[in-house]
């Protein structure tokens, strides 16, 4: 079975809110949000892996993070080992760089987006 690295940005902002996408109709699990972030490629290491995602993605560079959880999660075609890193500082306007949707919203909020199922141990986690 194919195995994938994750790592995500769990971004927070000034106000407390969190920045969410939508996943795009060409990409698996479409139509769903999720925090930015991406696979790791061969010989990068988690973090470097996360702020670069961070930086294709939604164009923010992170200067304060840590790691806030370690999980992995079996999809049917698909094993999963994610990383998620909580960002409380960046540089930058979270903006579109891939046409993808993206919004702030409060943590509580977060139970209203529909999330891959791979998600929602953090986001209980955030609640």
């Amino acid at each position: 079975m194919p195995e994938q690295i994750i790592s995500i940005a769990i971004v927070q902002n000034e106000h407390k809110k969190l920045l969410i996408s939508r996943r795009q109709k060409d990409q698996h699990l479409a139509g769903k949000w999720e925090f930015p972030g991406g696979k790791v490629e061969q010989g990068e290491a988690l973090e470097v892996a996360m702020l670069r995602e961070l930086k294709e993605e939604v164009g923010l560079t992170a200067t304060k993070y840590s790691l806030f959880d370690s999980l992995s999660f079996q999809y049917d075609e698909l094993h999963l080992h994610l990383n998620f890193y909580l960002v409380t500082a960046y540089q930058g306007e979270a903006t579109s760089l891939e046409g993808q949707q993206i919004k702030w919203v409060s943590a509580a909020e977060l139970s209203q987006y529909d999330f891959p199922k791979a998600n929602l141990t953090v986001i209980n986690k955030l609640l």
